[in-house]
């Protein structure tokens, strides 16, 4: 299940929404993790474009190889503007044995920073800059590929 919200995202509901929709599920483990803008080269916040499609699919493979271990995957992410201290991301894995929860969040949040579509810009001085230096080029992508 894959959620994309304008602006800053309202952890404290989004956690408590999935672990009661999984309840009854009979997981023995729930490993979220969370995401938040930390202040850094005096910027106000950050803004994010994502390109949906490829997302979607990025994240239905994600789902199939989560389902093969018995497992399900959670993801919310921010479109637009997030302010510092506030959160961006938020994923989380069900499973029933907490080693393979453990080993997905820890792969998928890694994967997510290397290949999810989702470019970011600083927010400074009332301005939107793409922040090159922290970004990371999509395998696959550029002319070249």
């Amino acid at each position: 299940m894959l959620y994309l919200y304008d602006g800053s995202l309202d952890v404290p509901t989004i956690l408590k929404d999935w672990y009661e929709s999984e309840a009854n599920s009979n997981y023995g483990a729930y490993i979220p993790f969370v995401g938040t803008v930390r202040s850094e080269d005096e910027i106000d916040g950050l803004s994010f474009d994502i390109y949906e499609p490829i997302l979607n699919k990025w994240f239905n493979d994600w789902q199939d190889k989560a389902k093969e271990k018995g497992a399900v995957i959670k993801m919310a992410h921010s479109r637009g503007d997030v302010m510092l201290h506030e959160s961006s991301y938020i994923a989380a894995v069900f499973s029933p044995k907490r080693r393979v929860a453990l080993e997905f969040i820890d792969e998928f949040v890694e994967d997510f920073k290397a290949s999810a579509p989702i470019w970011k810009y600083d927010l400074k001085d009332g301005q939107r800059v793409y922040a090159l230096d922290r970004s990371t080029a999509i395998k696959g992508s550029g002319l070249l590929s």
